[in-house]
């Protein structure tokens, strides 16, 4: 377990001297710095690596309104589990053609398809998002991944993080905060609880 960022970048380093593509799993629960953590590591290693998050898998609102799933948006069943695993097999077993993956444009609150190109010559996919270890429909994404990572966060940092987000996207801070409460807050248990199964703990540093 560690605070400190030098330390995951020699992890990574030893990772990228083993054959072939290599995907580090970044799991963690909402608004705990795995997007941040990710797009780091991808900027530090940009000539090897690229980031495909979970989140492009958001199923879209009128589907989870036809699902009666659009109150708690982010549960585990709000996501394609299926399609995702299918994605990540495609990115392993890649050769030579471009693989497409979709982006979750928060802007809008929907996900895009084919908005990330994965192309055969990158060396790292960094794979982030809340349920990579998570049981069900989610168990054959731990078999896709060379290596996962939890991103372990203080509990009052992460919800000032999550408040933040919630407010910069249109919610109002009272809003933000019975989102969490309600929605954010027992999502956050269900990933907590796969911790153990990752191979590497990372405590982000805390801001003031």
């Amino acid at each position: 377990m560690t605070h400190d960022y030098q330390a995951a970048r020699a992890r990574v380093s030893r990772l990228l001297t083993r054959p072939g593509r290599v995907i580090l799993g970044l799991a963690g629960a909402p608004g705990g710095g795995k997007s941040t953590l990710a797009a780091q590591l991808a900027t530090d290693f940009a000539d090897q690596a690229m980031v495909v998050p979970m989140d492009g898998f958001h199923l879209a609102n009128c589907e989870l309104t036809r699902l009666g799933r659009a109150g708690r948006k982010g549960a585990p069943d709000t996501f394609d589990a299926t399609g995702f695993v299918s994605l990540l097999s495609r990115i392993r077993h890649q050769e030579d053609q471009i693989v497409y993956a979709p982006f979750f444009d928060r802007a809008i609150e929907e996900p895009i398809a084919g908005a990330i190109p994965v192309l055969p010559d990158v060396k790292l996919v960094i794979v982030e998002g809340n349920y990579l270890l998570c049981d069900g429909p989610w168990s054959p994404v731990r078999a896709c991944l060379d290596e996962s990572w939890f991103v372990a966060t203080d509990e009052a940092q992460r919800n000032l993080w999550l408040e933040a987000r919630h407010v910069q996207f249109g919610r109002t801070p009272e809003e933000a905060r019975a989102w969490i409460a309600s929605t954010d807050a027992p999502n956050a248990q269900i990933i907590l609880a796969t911790r153990d199964k990752a191979d590497w703990i990372y405590v982000p540093a805390l801001t003031s």
